[in-house]
């Protein structure tokens, strides 16, 4: 059976997802292996500085209109990603940051490279922000993260603690209480004006082809 890890990069290339930037390290050993392992369908990016990742990946979604992903490790290389993921923030350009973060045995214990990242990302990823604490939760949250970034061309982020990572994955979550299911795909709406702004509109165009005809 695949770890947490392998879902979740595998629930990605079902969004459509085929490149990744980001730079390695221990509090993501476990997704990096997952990627390795589906190398020949999934690009990894490795940069030299994780804030290469975040605005290498706000410049995918700007010049492709797809969803960008960036990659770091827990402590400061999620730290290093803010300046690139307030860049997509402020062009409203869809990025999903997935960080590691210290194992959950550990958390609140001031352990090594341990980050509040709930505070720290509190305004950059206001849209959504989880912790995946459970193997059952990784499917809804990863579903949700790239939808949400797609609908409100946003930014979005996902911890993963390293523990979690190297846990069996539960690809299909029981039909019990506080279960939640979700599926992939999107569908950007289409958004028609109502009729008294196209009929203003119209009278505007109307009312400026009289002046040009007077001009001319």
């Amino acid at each position: 059976m695949a770890d947490v890890s392998d879902f979740i990069i595998g629930r990605l290339r079902e969004w459509g997802i085929k490149r990744i930037y980001g730079y390695p390290g221990d509090g993501v050993n476990g997704l990096v292996g997952a990627i390795a392992r589906v190398a020949d369908e999934l690009e990894f990016i490795q940069v030299r500085h994780e804030e290469q990742a975040a605005f290498m990946a706000a410049a995918h979604a700007k010049f492709t209109g797809e969803i960008g992903v960036c990659l770091a490790t827990s402590g400061p290389g999620g730290i290093h990603l803010l300046n690139g993921l307030y860049d997509a923030k402020a062009d409203h350009a869809p990025v999903l940051a997935i960080v590691g973060q210290a194992a959950t045995t550990a958390l609140g214990g001031s352990y090594q490279q341990e980050v509040d990242f709930a505070s720290l990302y509190k305004d950059v990823a206001s849209d959504y922000l989880t912790t995946i604490s459970s193997p059952v939760a990784a499917r809804h949250a990863v579903d949700r993260a790239v939808r949400t970034a797609l609908a409100r061309r946003s930014v979005t982020a996902l911890v993963v603690p390293k523990d979690v990572q190297e846990m069996k994955a539960v690809e299909e979550p029981p039909h019990t209480h506080n279960m939640l299911h979700s599926s992939v795909g999107y569908s950007a709406p289409r958004v028609i004006p109502s009729e008294a702004d196209l009929d203003r509109i119209a009278g505007l165009l109307s009312a400026g082809s009289r002046v040009a005809l007077l001009v001319g």
